[in-house]
Parts: structure tokens; sequence; C-alpha cells
């Protein structure tokens, strides 16, 4: 099972983007996104790995971390198979490369998960 992250790129100050992760691989059809915890990560350059939000597996329960809370969502294209990072009011703070990444091994599982597979993240840049 491989994550694919796509959407990413350069957007100014207050503007919006939208991320999206999708599988591939043989194992893709064997795991549904729609069934398992899915987050969503963050990394800056020269700062540790930040989780910003979770869509669990069950009930599509969401949670976010304070610095992104009100800003961002996660929501599901369930035809798609595809989970969505929804980011608005980017701040120059929010630049990072952005990564998602499932937890396979419980299925409907909570949030957080115990994320086993990850993306090669996409970049989002915020310019002043």
């Amino acid at each position: 099972l491989r994550l694919v992250e796509s959407g990413g790129g350069l957007v100014k100050l207050g503007g919006s983007l939208t991320l999206s992760c999708g599988t591939s691989g043989v194992a893709a059809k064997h795991y549904p996104l729609k069934n398992y915890a899915v987050g969503w990560f963050r990394q800056a350059p020269g700062k540790g790995r930040e989780e910003v939000g979770c869509i669990a597996g069950s009930h599509d329960v969401m949670t976010y971390a304070k610095s992104v809370e009100g800003r961002f969502a996660i929501s599901r294209n369930k035809a798609k198979n595809t989970v969505l990072l929804h980011m608005s009011d980017l701040k120059p703070e929010d630049t990072a490369v952005y990564y998602c990444a499932v937890d396979i091994q419980l299925i409907y599982g909570a949030c957080p998960g115990n994320y086993g597979e990850w993306g090669q993240g996409t970049q989002v840049t915020v310019s002043a």
C-alpha cells in the first residue's frame, strides 16, 4: 500500500489550498481509506513533525492541532478513496512538507492512529 499526497504549492498569505491523500499499489483495494484512521502531518525546515489533524475510521470523528483549529478541515471523498486537507487563512508558519499517514492495523480505528503507512509528502509554501 502506498499513500500519495498531492495539491501542494505556493500560496499567498491568507489564501487557501486543499491537499489530497490517495492510495496506490496492489494492496490499495484491500484498504479503503474510509475504514481507517488517517492523519495529516507537517514538518517545517529545522522542526519536528507535527500532527495537524486526524479523521477516525469510525464515524469520521476529527481532531485538530490547536495551531490549525478553525482554519484546517479534513474530509473524505469516499467515491475517490481520498482524504482531503482543506487549508484556509494560511500563514507563513504553515509552510512545511505535508504528509498523510494511515493506520491499517485497526479497522474503524480512532485517532490518533498507529500510523505505519506514509506518503512521500507535498510541499506547501505560504508567502507573506
